[in-house]
């Protein structure tokens, strides 16, 4: 029997585990090619994200999927920089871990400035104990502060190597089925 007559065979099947099989190669086929793409594109195997938590409305809601573009990838634009304006407003919105721990949940805020070691902070705030960025969510209620000046990046500046990525594209609303897995 040839390859040809096989495979024929194969495709044109009736058989219900020949078409659950094909099925399954087809999956894992889109999910190759997926994964692919990301690196291709993104610079990462899994470049989204669902959000979490309402810090960065109204730019980026609860449940929202955001692709992250690796930060092999990108120059970080901050806020004040005014060159770069992504979700409404100038600057990036980047992923990073809290104080570099891979166990913490990234967190997704925007990039306000940079600091070199030894300089403020914030206006008559702490000097910085290293070069990093000063971050805070979008949201005017929630994130009055910078996250240096509360609990979640305490006197830390969020230093490069702590940066997952940038936030490029979001889908609004689809991160709600992975939030549910939480």
């Amino acid at each position: 029997m040839s390859i040809k007559k096989l495979l024929r065979d194969y495709f044109n099947s009736e058989n219900f585990w020949i078409s659950l099989s094909r099925d399954l190669i087809s999956i894992l086929l889109l999910i190759g090619l997926f994964l692919i793409l990301s690196q291709i594109i993104f610079g990462m195997w899994t470049p989204m994200v669902a959000v979490e938590s309402g810090s960065m409305e109204p730019n980026l809601n609860v449940g929202d999927i955001v692709f992250i573009q690796s930060i092999d990838r990108v120059e970080i634009e901050t806020k004040y920089d005014e060159n770069y304006q992504s979700f409404n407003e100038y600057g990036h919105i980047i992923l990073y871990k809290p104080f570099g721990k891979e166990e913490k949940t990234p967190i997704i805020h925007r990039a306000m400035y940079h600091v070199e070691k030894g300089e403020p902070m914030w206006e008559n705030g702490p000097e910085a104990p290293h070069n990093g960025y000063i971050t805070k969510g979008d949201n005017p209620i929630t994130n009055r502060h910078l996250d240096q000046q509360g609990s979640i990046s305490y006197n830390e500046p969020i230093k490069e190597e702590w940066i997952i990525g940038v936030a490029k594209y979001r889908i609004p609303y689809i991160g709600h089925i992975r939030l549910l897995f939480n």
